[in-house]
């Protein structure tokens, strides 16, 4: 089977966006039906996947989201580039991320589930902001 030809920097940057953005509807939706768990694991792909956006313009590549979350605080929270506070909220939604996948006995509240989307729909606009603005300039 023939390989489709691959895209420019901005298209992964794009499409991973777009994966965000769709990640964090899907986590409105499971909130309008009282599925904190999965909305808290939805919310936290959001993040994930806008972050992998911003790793794709410094053509950075990471096989564990570890590694992907430790890089992006090292070089955007540690550097002031997005305000310091993002820094525990992402650890924040991880954990909780992990607790609503792994635990079984986890519960999720509504409450925790708002404020992983809260952030998740604050970063998705900080980074997209800071992508679109890095790739006019490129």
């Amino acid at each position: 089977m023939e390989q489709p030809d691959k895209g420019t920097v901005r298209d992964l940057v794009c499409y991973r966006l777009e994966t965000a953005k769709n990640d964090l509807r899907t986590t409105c939706m499971l909130m309008r039906e009282n599925e904190y768990r999965t909305a808290n694991n939805r919310a936290y792909y959001a993040i994930f996947h806008a972050i992998s956006a911003i790793h794709a313009i410094d053509g950075k590549v990471y096989k564990r989201h570890k590694d992907s979350l430790a890089n992006f605080n090292k070089d955007y929270i540690r550097t002031e580039i997005f305000p310091k506070a993002f820094g525990r909220k992402i650890i924040d939604a991880e954990e909780i991320r992990h607790a609503s996948d792994y635990d079984d006995f986890y519960i999720a509240t509504k409450a925790e589930a708002e404020e992983q989307i809260t952030t998740a729909k604050e970063l998705i606009g900080l980074i997209e902001g800071y992508c679109l603005s890095r790739m006019e300039v490129d």
